[in-house]
């Protein structure tokens, strides 16, 4: 029997596609910077190994590659506005809960989002509960309620 006939089990099939969110894909300038780097990462990732001919490394890095790829192409940069009278995508919010404890959030895209470093997907339910909202308003969160304290409307450096 001929070889072109024979599967060979590397491995490398069985990794399934990462799910791409069917949501709208905001990003901050950083963010669509961040996916623009991690695609040329992968790139590089996916010619070093096809160039040491490890096929189950060339197919993760195949995998990942349309990942940011499918993530550049519907990728939809938004800038927050430079002032306004609600909270936007962007922004940077702090609040303070019913112990006074400050937390400073920034309202970014799904990729970009850091929790520990205070950056929160848009998506994510403490994102919904600030937008369009202002300061001075109050939100209620799982560990109760917070008043939006600050609104810093300025692009995050990169």
């Amino acid at each position: 029997m001929s070889r072109a006939f024979v599967k060979e089990d590397s491995g490398a099939e069985a990794l399934p596609e990462r799910p791409v969110n069917s949501e709208r894909n905001l990003v901050t300038r950083r963010g669509l910077a961040l996916i623009e780097q991690e695609s040329a990462r992968q790139r590089e990732a996916l010619s070093a190994a096809g160039a040491a001919g490890e096929r189950d490394r060339v197919a993760a890095a195949s995998r990942e590659l349309r990942y940011w790829s499918a993530r550049r192409a519907n990728a939809e940069p938004v800038d927050p506005p430079a002032s306004g009278e609600a909270i936007t995508f962007g922004m940077a919010v702090t609040i303070e809960d019913e112990e006074g404890r400050r937390r400073t959030y920034r309202i970014v895209g799904e990729d970009e989002a850091d929790p520990r470093e205070g950056r929160i997907a848009w998506i994510s339910p403490v994102a919904r509960a600030l937008m369009g909202k202002w300061v001075g308003d109050e939100i209620r969160l799982p560990a109760g309620t917070a008043e939006i304290i600050a609104v810093d409307p300025l692009p995050e450096p990169f």
